[in-house]
């Protein structure tokens, strides 16, 4: 893939054209429509969400979805949407299935719950949010997997991915998985280097990395000099020096903003590119 695809508004992704960009909706609740439609309004064409209540209200997703395609602003193609499987141990008492079911019933009931919440046929990814235990991978986490692969087999699910996941679990997934993850959806910590053993497991094996809380788990260190002088040189606020970094990573970054200037202005960061040796300093900016 080229640079100039890799770090444009849209990426081709297995045959799919993918956004480069996410809005990700947790920790919303009531403001969830408005954000969503604020988003969109704004220039984003993928939504990240999950069907886990407890930190993201899908169907407020689903709510603003419902008026931009109603009022024929946007029609189903032209967004990417994406949810989540997540196991009960992180969810609250509002649960999307039956935790008594098997793990295979369970993702097909917390899938159709998806769809309901967001009016839709079909979804762009499916994310398990995480594997069952820190360490390894578990029976659970095989049989949601190998539930997740026939979805995409039966063509309800375009592409499919996993999150909060460590370099040694990512080995274990892909050694078993028949339908590689296209995605790995990860908190990434500049303290290291932005994630760079799953990052670099990604890269050998051709799958997309999704970063997330980009600022808010990077906070002290995006207050060091090197991210003052690089925010100088080319005029742009740090966050937008965050996502710039990110893209020429080959990342798809997500941002959660409430404020719709600042989803203007990050979206914006298609408009300059780093040198390699800035890229070299954000990259060891926790050094």
């Amino acid at each position: 893939m080229s640079e100039d695809v890799r770090m444009g508004p849209v990426r081709l992704i297995q045959g799919i054209e993918v956004p480069s960009f996410f809005y990700g909706t947790a920790w919303k609740e009531e403001r969830t429509e408005t954000l969503v439609l604020a988003a969109i309004e704004a220039g984003f064409r993928a939504v990240d969400t999950a069907n886990q209540r407890r930190h993201y209200y899908e169907e407020g997703v689903g709510h603003a979805l419902s008026k931009v395609l109603g009022e024929g602003r946007l029609k189903r193609g032209e967004l990417f949407l994406q949810s989540k499987f997540t196991y009960a141990a992180s969810q609250d008492h509002r649960l999307p299935y039956d935790p008594d079911a098997d793990y295979a019933t369970q993702v097909d009931q917390s899938f159709s719950s998806s769809l309901q919440h967001l009016g839709a046929d079909y979804l762009d990814s499916y994310i398990l949010h995480g594997p069952s235990l820190g360490q390894g991978l578990a029976e659970a986490d095989r049989e949601v997997w190998r539930a997740m692969e026939r979805l995409c087999k039966a063509g309800s699910v375009r592409l499919i991915g996993v999150s909060n996941i460590g370099e040694d679990q990512l080995r274990l997934l892909i050694e078993f998985a028949e339908i590689k993850p296209t995605f790995v959806q990860n908190r990434c910590f500049a303290r290291t280097q932005w994630d760079a053993g799953v990052r670099g497991l990604c890269a050998e094996h051709g799958i997309v990395y999704q970063g997330f809380s980009l600022l808010t788990a990077n906070a002290s260190e995006l207050n060091r000099p090197v991210m003052d002088q690089v925010v100088k040189r080319h005029g742009c606020t740090k966050a937008q020096a965050v996502f710039r970094f990110a893209l020429q990573l080959g990342m798809i970054p997500l941002t959660g903003t409430s404020d719709p200037e600042h989803m203007k202005q990050d979206l914006s960061v298609y408009d300059f590119a780093f040198n390699a040796d800035e890229i070299a300093m954000i990259e060891n900016v926790a050094a």
